[in-house]
């Protein structure tokens, strides 16, 4: 079982709620407990409604950081958490690519995900021997002493590290007003359509994953 103290799950969840994006991180976890996690730390990322790129420079930066703080790899570098802004919590095919490419080479690592609405994922991979993939239970586990909410560090931390890109601004076109023989201004470009088109092409994609089916709009 995954599990993560009232705190850390506390700062998951406000961290998730922040932004309309993913966000992304480490779970660090108790030195003699490797599956209880005990903290969560976000590094420098660029972020985006189904992705999250993080620098490697901050993850290095993190990684030495822990290492001067007496953790072990196994530690720090095994549990990728991240979220997702839907409902579902379901690995993408992006979330699967990351994990073998960025964890493959450990002894083992774990993928969570936590998506909006609540909902959670937690799989085990070993890659080591002859291998296993295992999906695991989750839970918040309070039997252990825990530190209260910092909502303002927990901010400060989320400005520092996520990075979201402005949107794609409207084409020329659509901030051109034309006067009508009314003398009324309309916009002469439907740029948004587009761009609600685009919305309904990841909707179906995403339904398409997960049910294997799409519904009609």
């Amino acid at each position: 079982m995954l599990r993560f103290s009232p705190t850390a799950w506390a700062k998951l969840s406000f961290l998730r709620d922040v932004g309309d994006t993913e966000i992304g991180g480490f779970g660090i976890a108790a030195a003699h407990d490797l599956l209880f996690v005990d903290d969560l730390r976000l590094v420098k990322q660029d972020c985006g409604w189904a992705h999250v790129e993080f620098d490697d420079q901050s993850v290095a930066d993190f990684f030495d950081d822990q290492v001067d703080a007496d953790r072990r790899p196994e530690q720090f570098a095994r549990i990728w958490v991240h979220t997702h802004p839907g409902n579902s919590p379901q690995p993408s095919s992006t979330d699967e690519a990351t994990f073998a490419r960025v964890f493959g080479r450990s002894d083992w690592a774990v993928m969570f995900i936590l998506a909006r609405g609540g909902q959670c994922y937690a799989r085990l991979c070993y890659n080591v021997g002859p291998g296993a993939d295992i999906e695991v239970p989750v839970d918040v586990d309070y039997s252990r002493p825990f530190a209260g909410s910092d909502v303002a560090l927990w901010q400060q931390e989320y400005l520092a590290n996520v990075r979201v890109p402005p949107p794609d601004p409207p084409k020329k076109a659509a901030a051109e007003m034309k006067s009508t023989s009314h003398g009324k201004d309309e916009f002469v470009d439907d740029w948004w359509r587009d761009a609600w088109s685009d919305y309904l092409a990841f909707e179906r994609s995403e339904e398409e994953a997960e049910y294997g089916y799409i519904r009609d709009y």
